[in-house]
């Protein structure tokens, strides 16, 4: 029963954010968007399901601010690093791809880890393999191996960072039991 009512509630928040993002789109809040919206948002529910994704961490607020912080300062950071390519004249960059398992293989964790990457200016997720939980990252600006390791270093990072703010507890035990330089190496 309760599974059942958990689904119906998870469609009706996708229904609601749909009927938003249909408006948005439209740029004008009207009847007819807001009829329009929600005809659209049934038939992409009834259509095409997407599979539940369970949450079954918790939030931690310290974590909540330690990500915010940090992630507003590698957005600073990296647009400063790519519009400084951007402007530089005769300067071609280098790039990579890197792969990356992920500690924590649950779909919630590999999509936030891919969103907060594609973010980020300067990386950009090409593909992402779901069954072994491993994001294949490309990287902006790479001048030898030390680079590829330090943008693996960032994905663990990062991931972390998520797991922190939003991970259980078991799934935090498990990204803080080994250290990030410790498992490139």
């Amino acid at each position: 029963m309760r599974s059942r009512l958990g689904r119906r509630r998870d469609r009706a928040l996708a229904v609601g954010w749909l009927v938003v993002a249909w408006n948005l789109f439209w740029g004008d809040f009207s009847w007819a968007n807001l009829l329009g919206g929600m005809l659209v948002a049934a038939a992409v529910v009834l259509f095409f399901p997407l599979p539940p994704v369970t949450f079954d961490g918790r939030l931690r607020l310290r974590g909540l601010l330690v990500f915010t912080v940090r992630f507003v300062g590698e957005l600073i950071r990296a647009s400063l690093h790519v519009a400084r390519i951007a402007v530089q004249p005769g300067y071609v960059p280098r790039s990579a791809i890197v792969a990356v398992r992920l500690r924590v293989p649950t779909d919630l964790n590999l999509a936030l880890t891919a969103e907060v990457l594609s973010l980020v200016p300067g990386t950009l997720i090409v593909e992402t393999d779901r069954q072994a939980a491993v994001l294949y990252v490309h990287v902006l600006d790479v001048h030898g191996p030390a680079d590829l390791v330090a943008a693996r270093r960032q994905v663990r990072v990062v991931e972390r960072r998520i797991v922190a703010a939003v991970g259980s507890n078991a799934e935090l035990r498990q990204v803080l039991s080994v250290p990030v330089d410790k498992e490139l190496s």
